[in-house]
């Protein structure tokens, strides 16, 4: 049997399939969140085929698994409207509220979401053909984020519940919310990247459009409900249909004051464009990568192996932080291509629910072909795919790819393939790899493979002036979260993480006034009164 053929026969019956990893049904969704009601939808809707195939008389067929509205530029002006309501200039109930009773908000709504686990971690499989172990880790990350969020806003808030003095003013800061977010989140992450933006932005008192990913949109329909229940009228409200036809308004409106995308710099530019008043509008962009790793004659070979096909191909290569290409230093470069060839061929490809299962099939329906156009333009240009099996495909699953030697005039040198294909270039002279980084228009983290202290100390300085994080002798990643995450270049704009992403979502404001009996009389009235949430010396536990 042909390896085309063995790939083909990974797509099993739906009878086969273990009932625990079923969905309960076909998911048709009908209805959306605005102004704290489910609105009910009788238009057009967009079918959602999952990468999962089935045999079928004529061929594989990929899963119809549900559908989702398509609404207007109208249903999205009206939950602009919602959005701008509730805000009210930062006089409604949201924006007000004490950071004690958001918190409480928040954690009931983690409470319902909790609920839903099962159903989430289906749709996560199914939609994006995530694998089962990887989908539950996701919506379990996401629940850790969470609680996270909160821990991090209660300590800012602490260290802002007292009165500072200086030069005879006595003054309390506070951070406060900036108004309407419209937040666009990515198909990889579809529950995880997308609430490390919208969370924090809500609990730090914004209010929200929500406009989920094309791929993984239903992921999210089951949580709608939760959201409804949990927060005040028109905080949260979601924005469904093409992006080419909701967004545009949206932006041009100037209503949106903050403007959060992960997704690609293109994208991102044109819709900041639209506003018509750009330095009114603060972005928090995750955006871009083409990670390199440097593999030095002095690496230990297995190591970077182990760490570049983790890196290379964890989710099957559909991660911003994903290692993109990988320098190696041409005295080493036959050993670790044949260790690397060698790791690749233990690697286990199928259906999502399998155990152990690497390389799963392909949310997105032309990405295969598009693996195959850049491998073919590798092959033009002087490359080669030197792993046995490389590039086969069978519908929506790819094995990966090991492309060598590549060079600046192939694809694969500068675009993001986000996808099973590991690029590997040789090269002599450190500054080859620097060089490429400085010519990059990414710059988000590099992975240098060394056990030479002198030889790692000389490239960590150039790196990071050159991108956000230096990760030595191990793959590049955004977590913990605790972490700083962002990029330089066309790569990210603002900084996220579970500290930073709460300073990104607010502004601090400030109370002052003279020190005097008079001044000291009223604010101490104030404070004892509880008559203001801002002016506080609540302290919570």
């Amino acid at each position: 049997m042909s390896f085309e053929n063995q790939l083909t026969a990974l797509f099993i019956e739906e009878s086969k399939i273990p009932d625990e990893y079923q969905l309960a049904g076909e998911v048709h969704q009908r209805e959306y969140l605005c102004d704290g009601e489910m609105r009910k939808w009788d238009g057009p809707f967009s079918e959602v085929v999952s990468p999962i195939c089935f045999p079928a008389p004529d061929g594989l067929k990929r899963k119809v698994i549900g559908s989702y509205p398509l609404c207007t530029e109208k249903e999205a002006m009206e939950a602009l409207d919602a959005a701008t309501a509730a805000y009210n200039n930062g006089r409604g109930e949201w924006p007000t509220m004490g950071v004690a009773d958001r918190i409480k908000c928040v954690e009931q709504f983690t409470f319902k979401m909790l609920e839903q686990r099962d159903k989430v971690i289906k749709l996560i499989m199914w939609e994006i053909g995530k694998s089962f172990a990887d989908s539950t880790k996701e919506f379990d990350r996401t629940i850790e984020y969470i609680n996270l969020t909160i821990d991090a806003l209660k300590d800012i808030d602490r260290q802002s519940s007292r009165f500072e003095i200086e030069q005879g003013i006595v003054a309390q800061s506070r951070r406060s919310p900036l108004g309407v977010v419209l937040c666009m989140g990515p198909f990889n992450y579809p529950l995880n990247e997308t609430f490390t933006t919208l969370i924090p932005a809500l609990i730090m008192g914004n209010t929200i459009l929500f406009k989920p990913p094309k791929h993984g949109t239903l992921v999210h329909y089951p949580l709608l409900e939760a959201f409804r229940a949990s927060f005040p009228k028109g905080v949260v409200n979601t924005i469904y249909g093409r992006g080419a036809n909701t967004v545009p308004g949206l932006m041009q409106s100037g209503k949106i004051n903050v403007l959060t995308l992960i997704g690609s710099s293109k994208v991102a530019n044109e819709l900041k464009k639209m506003h018509p008043k750009v330095n009114r509008l603060r972005a928090i962009l995750s955006l871009d990568a083409k990670n390199v790793a440097i593999v030095t004659k002095n690496a230990d070979l297995q190591l970077a192996v182990n760490e570049t096909v983790l890196g290379a191909l964890s989710f099957n290569g559909q991660r911003c932080t994903a290692l993109k290409i990988i320098f190696v230093h041409k005295a080493v470069a036959d050993e670790y291509l044949k260790l690397l060839s060698a790791e690749i061929s233990k690697i286990k490809c199928g259906m999502p629910w399998e155990k152990g299962v690497s390389i799963t099939p392909l949310a997105e329906p032309g990405k295969p072909e598009y693996i195959k156009e850049c491998i073919e333009d590798a092959i033009l240009n002087g490359g080669k795919v030197i792993n046995e099996n490389g590039g086969a495909t069978s519908a929506s699953i790819v094995f990966p790819a090991i492309v060598y030697p590549v060079n600046d005039k192939m694809k694969l040198y500068r675009e993001e393939q986000f996808g099973p294909i590991i690029p590997v270039v040789p090269y002599e002279s450190i500054e080859e790899p620097i060089q490429y980084q400085i010519d990059s228009v990414h710059g988000q983290q590099v992975s240098i493979f060394s056990n030479d202290a002198q030889e790692l100390s000389a490239l960590i300085d150039p790196f990071v002036n050159l991108v956000s994080r230096v990760n030595i002798n191990s793959q590049c990643q955004r977590g913990p979260d605790v972490f700083p995450f962002t990029g330089r270049k066309d790569s990210a704009e603002g900084t996220l993480s579970v500290v930073d992403a709460l300073r990104c979502f607010s502004i601090r404001s400030l109370v002052a006034t003279k020190l005097n009996d008079a001044n000291k009389d009223l604010i101490n009235e104030i404070v004892n009164n509880h008559d203001s949430n801002f002016l506080s010396t609540k302290y919570i536990f």
